[in-house]
């Protein structure tokens, strides 16, 4: 099935969109990685379903008309399912009680319907259970918490394998600058006398050098790297400008000599024999893992009024239930190695009822809220006998290891 350029061009302005967000918030200072073609179809699907002010900042989102999103995103599942190397599902979940309406629900993929029990641990299991399968085991969990309000869980997973045409060499690499100065690293070498796998563009944000690691599945891997100073947002913006075309490159048989480009190097040397122009190539084996609150970036996925205005409903196509917004997550990791390279996501968005509860009980809530400094009594029950007595002024402080007690 045949996908858009249009819609190409509205995944990739959400990649470069993400990868601005993540330059804001520091999230790439450890690293990262992120997928929005493993958003952009649950956006899409979302905006067909929404209304009103959830409505249009999806249709903002997306990047393209509401009427056309669906449409969209099914071509570009189907396109996706089609690539070779990569393995791409949807799947819906809802409670029995929830009421889905017959159009928005025939937009999906005939298999992708499923049921939420109710029981929150069984349903989180069948959801793990579901990433597992359709990410060959790349994503070991699906990125949701369920309670007894989740009324419904739309989610999808993407998940790709490629072995390089031309298989690197593994070497020790101690760096003799830079952040890694000292450091032994695996590095990855390979020689070609195809210059034309690098270039160097000049973007408004400074020089970037790229590279193309070409994979026997047509999925290869453009490594990106700028100026010293630029952010990994810029650098990544600027790599998808390239896809685009918005930036003109200087391939590598068209490169002056000397220092032409951020790390790249153009040196003429007397041999004596004749040989072709060389790329000689060293880089770094990586492997990334990383965890993204869609809901943290509210505005670049358009979901500002779907997750904070939670009294209201905003997706009257999709069910005749007051619905909004509760979690929007996503998994994600990739691996590059001297074989090849596998990347994987999984995206869940999860949905609770709005609107007035429906609760036949009336209770009391009392609230008691420690957030200042207090004293302490330890007492004796039967001779009431004060045994300690202390004050607190300084909590102890959360430890990264607190989650493995």
């Amino acid at each position: 099935m045949r996908v858009t350029n249009a819609t190409i061009r509205t995944v990739n302005a959400l990649t470069s969109r993400w990868a601005g967000a993540v330059r804001a918030s520091g999230d790439a200072g450890g690293g990262t990685v992120f997928s929005a073609a493993g958003v952009w179809p649950l956006l899409a699907f979302l905006a067909d379903g929404a209304g009103g002010a959830a409505r249009a900042e999806l249709a903002d989102a997306v990047g393209l008309p509401v009427d056309e999103a669906a449409g969209a995103a099914r071509e570009l599942l189907g396109a996706m399912g089609a690539m070779s190397g990569l393995d791409s599902a949807l799947g819906l979940w809802t409670k029995r009680t929830l009421e889905l309406r017959e159009r928005w629900e025939a937009g999906l993929p005939a298999e992708a319907h499923g049921v939420l029990t109710g029981d929150a641990a069984a349903d989180k299991a069948a959801l793990d259970a579901w990433a597992v399968k359709r990410t060959g085991g790349l994503i070991d969990a699906m990125p949701v918490l369920l309670d007894e309000n989740t009324e419904m869980v739309l989610a999808g997973a993407l998940a790709l394998r490629t072995t390089w045409l031309q298989p690197f060499q593994e070497s020790c690499w101690m760096p003799e600058a830079g952040p890694w100065f000292g450091r032994e690293l695996l590095g990855l070498r390979r020689r070609s006398t195809l210059l034309d796998r690098i270039g160097v563009a000049d973007t408004p944000e400074g020089h970037v050098t790229e590279l193309k690691v070409l994979g026997n599945s047509a999925i290869d891997v453009h490594l990106v790297l700028g100026e010293e100073g630029m952010t990994p947002g810029r650098v990544l913006a600027a790599g998808v400008g390239i896809l685009d075309r918005g930036r003109s490159v200087v391939p590598g048989y068209r490169l002056p000599h000397g220092e032409v480009g951020p790390g790249v190097r153009v040196v003429k040397e007397r041999r004596a024999t004749p040989a072709p122009p060389t790329l000689e190539i060293m880089t770094m084996a990586y492997g990334v893992r990383a965890s993204h609150d869609l809901g943290a970036h509210a505005e670049v996925f358009g979901l500002s009024a779907a997750m904070t205005e939670r009294s209201a409903g905003h997706f009257p196509g999709i069910s005749g239930r007051p619905l909004h917004l509760d979690s929007a997550e996503q998994s994600a990791m990739a691996r590059f190695g001297a074989r090849g390279f596998e990347a994987a996501a999984v995206t869940a968005f999860g949905m609770a009822g709005a609107g007035p509860s429906r609760a036949r009980w009336v209770t009391t809530t009392v609230e008691a809220t420690f957030d200042r400094p207090f004293g302490f009594l330890a007492v004796h029950r039967h001779t009431r006998l004060v045994l300690a007595a202390g004050w607190v002024a300084d909590p102890e402080p959360f430890r990264e290891d607190e989650g493995d007690r």
